[in-house]
């Protein structure tokens, strides 16, 4: 068969008809959104206290499975920072029946793993497994968290772990910044020491301390067990109570959890020196709202315009346009009790006092000035954006329930997450913003160099406090 040539002429007019269809510096218009369809998760509670929350998802036989203590950090004694975070990572080293070795064998054959551990108003244990092998799952979650054995050698050996964790990250000026940060806003209250405890506090835990807090919180009616995935109220209903049931609550009420917040630090900024620094870290933070507040929206998108992202205004000054640092972010962290609006920078040492004024004009500036309608467009894009994808796994699912049960947030809203994040105006932000970041509010600490910033810290006209890192001691008022 013999084919038409085409000629060139005519072969160079098809080519720029279809250019002027379609510029090749036009990417294609996005497709329209479509709305994620969830529902709200369903919940009942077995006699002994023990809640029960399912939130479904079908379409892949999958279960994530956390069992959810509603009591954590905030509940360690004064001079035991890190003991619940001591014994949530004990809870798999050793049960009455298996050893560390043989829990994690026990969690390979079911093709998962057990996760434990603890952080603010939360202590717990998790896996993912296929549907059928959730009964032998929860099996192993239950002797977990009820029948740990707390082994004197697991303690010294998880203790020693975390010591040497420590030796390395308090050499970071990044990591001392963020902690004397959160002391600043937290001060001596529940909130305010490190999870994962200090190099002075660990040595103090001794096991007689671990056995007495899991024997005090780890209790049916602190605990909320969340199934999310392939499985329904009926049958998650009956897996607890086979592996649940018999757990007995105490006679005993659950005692009261202490004050979140004590005496902020004094106005000004912290300088922890460090001779020999590479880089200075500059911490800022200042108190926020709880995880229940009615505008905790808004503070999520005023986050997401002051530097959650690549595009977020803080990323924008001190990385894009001046090169200052790799990456300028700020987190809010909204807890059960309190909270924080933590802003984060690692810059040069000769530049700190350069960025510090910086974060001071961004947060200066969105209290007083609505943001633009494309700019707050964007940034609500992406909140839904990752919110709509994390819901789309069950991992995701269940994290986002988890959240919702430890900060006391009604199950209902969880549906509803995309049109509260939708109706947040530039109003709702600059509101935020003028609460939250008044400038008598903000605790500064800067970690590095102290002789090389101290100066251009003077001449912003603040007040400033040097300290050598080894007097640093987090636990101190």
């Amino acid at each position: 068969m013999i084919r038409p040539r085409v000629g060139l002429a005519a072969l160079m007019l098809l080519l720029a008809g279809a250019a002027r269809a379609q510029p090749y510096d036009s990417p294609p218009r996005p497709a329209e959104p479509r709305p994620l369809v969830i529902a709200a998760p369903t919940e009942k509670t077995l006699p002994n206290g023990l809640r029960v929350v399912v939130a479904e998802r079908r379409g892949a036989p999958l279960v994530t499975a956390r069992l959810v203590l509603l009591s954590g950090s905030e509940t360690d004694p004064p001079q035991r920072a890190g003991l619940a975070s001591l014994t949530a990572g004990l809870l798999t080293r050793g049960t009455r029946a298996h050893s560390a070795t043989a829990l994690a064998n026990a969690a390979e054959a079911l093709g998962g793993s057990v996760e434990s551990g603890a952080g603010w108003n939360r202590s717990g244990v998790g896996i993912t497994v296929t549907t059928p092998l959730l009964s032998r799952a929860l099996a192993l979650v239950s002797e977990v968290a009820l029948q740990p054995t707390f082994a004197p050698a697991e303690i010294e050996r998880l203790r020693a772990q975390t010591l040497d964790e420590m030796k390395v990250s308090y050499a970071e000026p990044g990591t001392l910044a963020g902690l004397a940060a959160q002391r600043a806003v937290f001060g001596s209250g529940a909130y305010g020491h490190p999870v994962a405890g200090t190099p002075g506090s660990l040595p103090r835990l001794a096991r007689a301390d671990i056995v007495k807090l899991h024997a005090a919180t780890y209790r049916p009616d602190n605990a909320v067990l969340v199934l999310a995935g392939d499985i329904d109220m009926a049958g998650a209903l009956k897996l607890a109570t086979q592996h649940f049931g018999g757990w007995k609550r105490p006679a005993t009420a659950l005692a009261k959890p202490p004050p979140p917040t004590g005496a902020a630090w004094p106005e000004g900024v912290v300088v922890i020196d460090m001779p020999g620094a590479g880089q200075a870290a500059v911490a800022l933070a200042m108190p926020a709202i709880a995880r229940d507040a009615p505008d905790e929206p808004a503070g999520r998108v005023a986050n997401g315009v002051l530097g959650s992202g690549y595009s977020s205004r803080l990323n924008q000054e001190i990385r894009i346009k001046r090169g200052l640092s790799y990456d300028a972010a700020s987190a809010l962290d909204a807890r059960r009790q309190a909270g924080a609006l933590r802003i984060e920078v690692q810059t040069k040492n000769p530049s700190a006092a350069e960025v510090l004024g910086l974060i001071s004009t961004e947060l200066d500036s969105l209290a007083q000035a609505p943001v633009p309608a494309d700019e707050l467009a964007a940034r609500k894009a992406t909140l839904i954006g990752d919110f709509s994808r994390n819901v789309e796994t069950t991992a995701g699912l269940s994290g986002e329930v988890v959240a919702r049960v430890v900060g006391g947030v009604p199950l209902a809203e969880l549906p509803k997450r995309i049109d509260r994040l939708s109706a947040v105006g530039a109003g709702d932000v600059q509101a935020f913003a003028a609460k939250v970041f008044e400038p008598s509010r903000r605790r500064a600490v800067i970690a590095g160099v102290a002789s090389e910033f101290e100066a251009g810290l003077k001449a912003l006209g603040l007040t400033v406090r040097v300290m050598k890192q080894e007097a640093l001691e987090l636990e101190r008022p």
